[in-house]
């Protein structure tokens, strides 16, 4: 099996012993992305809207690494700390995909939201995702 590492510098650096993407044949196995600000290692967390919009910046950025985009992506997974909260994640997510989707609700990955107790950085929102090229 062939494993080739994808990293950006327009995505947050890994904060443990894994990496931003891993490629392996058409597949791309994104790491889970919090709302780290890869230019100053800061969390943009002042709501959670704009704690999402950063997330999807990130996996965007790792995207686009790989040579692709929102388009590419088969699965995702959002990790919650308070499913109250979904609602406006779900907004910022579907804005994000949509720029990519072209306004066809066909092109949206499989996905499943699920609650946690806590997150890396006790942040409230983390996301990974699967795209094959």
């Amino acid at each position: 099996m062939e494993k080739k590492t994808i990293t950006t510098s327009l995505a947050p650096a890994p904060i443990g012993p894994y990496n931003q993407a891993i490629a392996s044949g058409s597949m791309l196995f994104i790491s889970g992305q919090i709302c780290i600000n890869p230019a100053t290692g800061e969390l943009v967390n002042a709501d959670i809207k704009e704690e999402t919009h950063q997330v999807m910046k990130n996996l965007r950025a790792i995207l686009h690494e790989a040579g692709m985009n929102f388009m590419n992506v088969v699965k995702t997974t959002i990790f919650l700390t308070d499913m109250n909260r979904f609602a406006e994640v779900n907004e910022v997510y579907a804005q994000h995909l949509d720029q990519d989707m072209n306004g066809d609700r066909n092109g949206y990955p499989a996905r499943e939201t699920v609650q946690v107790s806590a997150l890396p950085k006790f942040v409230n929102v983390e996301i990974s995702m699967i795209a094959v090229k």
